[in-house]
């Protein structure tokens, strides 16, 4: 009697309490329109269809209710060439489900190719999230550009390297897409980032490192980043990411993107404690002990868009 009576009793807290729970927490990443993760430099889809670039975030936002797709877009080549493959894809996507319009979230050189598709066809888009991308450009790139000036023997050589590795990056993840590395190193260069923003200037900041418009053509605008850069002891890439921060001097950065190189329409942060790659969660999850989890943060920020309507 007793355990018969127990047993109706937890069913009834499981009705009234742990299932509106469970379906509010399988809705809180339900936007209105799909979300669509945009690489960076080097970047991909899925290597094998096992690995993500956005690691864990895509299964994530979907156990919260979202639709999500991964743009397949060059590894390396021009903003503009990227944004018109991100838009190819945008189109596929609207003439196979019928969707209108996408909330872009773009990492590195992934924030100017999603900038680029809101500029020149804002009826495609509803928002774009911009994750550590250097959109007055990146030191990196100027000392590359600087080091391998154009006549120099070894740029032919390193590009050719680079778009080699593109290459292969690119059929590991299945994308045919050309590879085009100085015009990769063109975009993320500082004079070349003043140009494209001179061309597509919509959420971008009017004062050094202020915030730029939320809104500009009914599309929405939003930013973060990282200012860290030895964040784990057992990630190998910290070498990587430490080699890179020496062209900013006292500047703070993540490794590759100085912090206010990464504002863009609302800033929610620009120094979380995370370096380029730990902000989608490479490598394998590895960042700081006390750093935020990057999963939890895009979580939060789909949640975000679905309560603006988005």
């Amino acid at each position: 009697m007793v355990r018969t009576l127990l047993s109706r009793l937890l069913l009834v807290v499981a009705l009234l309490g742990i299932a509106p729970l469970a379906s509010a927490q399988s809705n809180f990443t339900k936007t209105r329109y799909p979300i669509v993760l945009v690489h960076g430099l080097l970047g991909f889809d899925s290597l094998f269809g096992v690995y993500d670039y956005w690691y864990g975030v895509p299964s994530d936002l979907r156990a919260g209710g979202a639709k999500v797709f991964i743009g397949s877009v060059s590894a390396s080549n021009y903003s503009e060439v990227r944004g018109e493959q991100l838009i190819r894809d945008l189109l596929n996507l609207r003439a196979v489900y019928g969707y209108q319009k996408f909330n872009l979230i773009g990492h590195s050189h992934g924030g100017p190719t999603a900038r680029y598709v809101a500029s020149v066809r804002p009826d495609l888009v509803a928002s774009v999230t911009s994750v550590g991308a250097p959109h007055t450009g990146s030191k990196v790139a100027d000392a590359l550009a600087t080091t391998l000036p154009a006549g120099s023997p070894l740029r032919p050589l390193v590009a050719g390297f680079v778009d080699a590795l593109s290459s292969v990056i690119g059929f590991l993840s299945g994308n045919s897409d050309p590879q085009y590395a100085l015009g990769a190193l063109a975009s993320l260069s500082s004079s070349g980032s003043a140009a494209f923003n001179a061309r597509h200037p919509q959420g971008m900041p009017n004062s050094s490192c202020g915030q730029g418009a939320s809104s500009v053509n009914g599309v929405r605008y939003y930013s973060w980043g990282g200012t860290s850069v030895l964040t784990n002891v057992f990630d190998a890439s910290d070498v990587m990411m430490g080699a890179g921060a020496l062209f900013f001097g006292f500047e703070q950065n993540d490794g590759l993107v100085g912090k206010c190189s990464s504002h863009l329409g609302v800033v929610l942060r620009d120094n979380y404690g995370w370096n380029h790659l730990d902000e989608v969660n490479q490598i394998f999850g590895l960042r700081g002990l006390f750093a935020s989890n990057p999963v939890s943060v895009i979580r939060t920020q789909a949640n975000r868009l679905k309560s603006a309507g988005l």
